[in-house]
């Protein structure tokens, strides 16, 4: 369905439950806040499956929306979930009555009774934006949450998915009051001491390939133990080698207890499809962004993401 039937298909319902994908980014968090919000404003009963998982960064924006202990709903609703492999384990209930999924990833599985997807936008966010017009709901308290899904999910506006719909969006947003400075700086311009020592690990840890255009950094266990690291240091870590002059697509490799390996690659979308290189390894998600999970050690997943990467590569299209 499309946006203007998403909306009649909101109305026409009520006592919502909405998921979050694990591992949650701003763009999950953030539409999963809005649209909530956005509901209550227009007297439905709704509430947010309590994340697992958030980084503090991005719990906040839940406050007061969590769904309390034996919450039965009537309406199952997910944003910017791809495929039910993405639900977090106290979602896992659910996944067979999803009434509607709200998404932007090209991958999109289609696993809902109903499907609101815009493939073409940088994030869910500038979707569930659309919804909230239609629904002809709109504050200060959400558009705050549905900012941070857009910048986010774009870069603050920098990276290659960013389309005149994201700044339209953007503005219209900031429009409601919303305070995007502090937003910006919070999300954007600020490090712990923490993450700034794990980047300097991963600088001196990471390998060039293809003259330098592309860059494979390995973020093993050790290193985050040697910068005291957690979790909350690792947001959107996967952008940080694209500063490199010349590196044009790039991997991280995240080691995580278990012998899983989890692969974020980033790259340049004419030149690289990103979905095609993780698709090759059970993964998805954008031509630009993509990822997957692997077993076994750092070096082992490092071999099998370049191996993905150069078979891509030789194709004649990356279409």
């Amino acid at each position: 369905m499309d946006y203007r039937e998403a909306a009649q298909f909101l109305k026409d319902h009520d006592n919502y439950l909405i998921l979050t994908h694990k591992r949650p980014d701003g763009d999950t968090i953030g539409c999963a806040a809005g649209l909530c919000r956005a509901l209550r404003e227009l007297g439905k009963t709704a509430c947010v499956l309590p994340s697992l998982d958030a980084i503090t960064l991005l719990a906040g924006y839940l406050d007061g929306l969590n769904a309390p202990e034996g919450f039965a709903p009537d309406t199952v609703v997910s944003t910017d979930v791809a495929t039910v492999n993405l639900l977090p384990e106290n979602a896992l209930p659910y996944k067979e009555r999803i009434d509607l999924a709200i998404d932007h990833h090209p991958s999109q599985e289609f696993f809902a009774k109903e499907t609101c997807l815009e493939a073409d936008k940088a994030a869910c966010g500038e979707l569930v934006w659309k919804i909230c017009t239609e629904l002809g709901v709109m504050n200060v308290d959400i558009a705050t949450p549905l900012y941070v899904a857009v910048s986010t999910d774009c870069g603050c506006f920098v990276y290659a998915n960013t389309t005149p719909h994201t700044h339209k969006v953007a503005a219209a947003l900031m429009e409601q009051g919303i305070p995007f400075q502090a937003l910006n700086k919070k999300h954007f311009r600020t490090k712990s001491m923490r993450r700034m020592k794990l980047e300097s690990l991963i600088l001196q840890n990471m390998h060039l390939y293809h003259d330098g255009t592309v860059a494979v950094a390995p973020i093993s266990l050790a290193m985050m133990a040697e910068a005291g690291a957690t979790s909350e240091d690792t947001d959107d870590l996967a952008a940080f080698l694209g500063q490199i002059a010349g590196v044009l697509h790039t991997a991280t490799i995240r080691e995580h207890e278990g012998g899983e390996c989890r692969i974020s690659v980033r790259t340049d979308a004419g030149r690289l499809n990103a979905t095609k290189v993780c698709a090759r390894l059970g993964g998805g998600g954008h031509k630009a962004a993509s990822g997957c999970t692997v077993k076994g050690t750092v070096a082992e997943a490092e071999q099998a993401i370049l191996a993905a990467i150069d078979d891509q590569l030789a194709q004649p299209t990356q279409d």
